[in-house]
């Protein structure tokens, strides 16, 4: 076991891992998780645009992964949270920048809703997305959580660069979201 340990240890540091977290979220966690990103961030990226991106980036991936995460049941015909939020996020870099990988439980007919939202940002150039995020401000409307789509749209914004993503189906209620943000240092 101890080994095995070390195997793992040695294979984050070769990927060059800087976080990796799976587990039940609280607003406390993401706290947490967001000053020790923002502590080693300072250790190792000289440019302060770029540690403010990516903080941001992580920040707005976190509280998604907080607020739009759950696995749901169907009963007497309505939607039930079944347990508490869970998710799992890693940070990585390299020589070209940092990527943020999420990933949590989704309401399976939420899927389409959030897959065309993704596809409107991957769709804009900056312009654009600098547009879509003063029409998504502007227009009032809220999700279930009170979020309108913006912290996607900032999350592009923030890297560059195109979305990456992928939903895996469950069951006939649930899916799994992952999300990949590259940002260029």
């Amino acid at each position: 076991m101890v080994s095995r340990v070390f195997d793992l240890y040695d294979e984050l540091e070769k990927q060059r891992i800087m976080l990796s977290f799976k587990g039940d979220l609280s607003s406390d966690l993401v706290t947490s998780l967001l000053g020790l990103i923002e502590r080693k961030m300072e250790l190792i990226e000289p440019d302060h645009r770029v540690r403010k991106r990516v903080f941001n980036v992580v920040m707005e991936c976190l509280q998604n992964l907080y607020h739009h995460n759950a696995r749901v049941s169907v009963k007497d015909g309505e939607k039930v949270r079944t347990e508490e939020p869970q998710g799992v996020v890693m940070i990585a870099h390299d020589d070209r920048g940092y990527s943020v990988l999420t990933g949590n439980f989704m309401a399976s007919d939420e899927v389409k809703g959030l897959k065309a939202h993704l596809d409107r940002i991957n769709g804009c150039e900056p312009e654009q997305l600098r547009e879509l995020y003063k029409e998504t401000l502007s227009d009032g409307r809220f999700s279930r959580v009170g979020g309108g789509g913006l912290g996607i749209i900032d999350i592009a914004r923030k890297s560059g660069r195109k979305l990456e993503y992928g939903f895996v189906p469950l069951d006939n209620e649930n899916a799994f979201f992952s999300l990949n943000v590259n940002v260029t240092a």
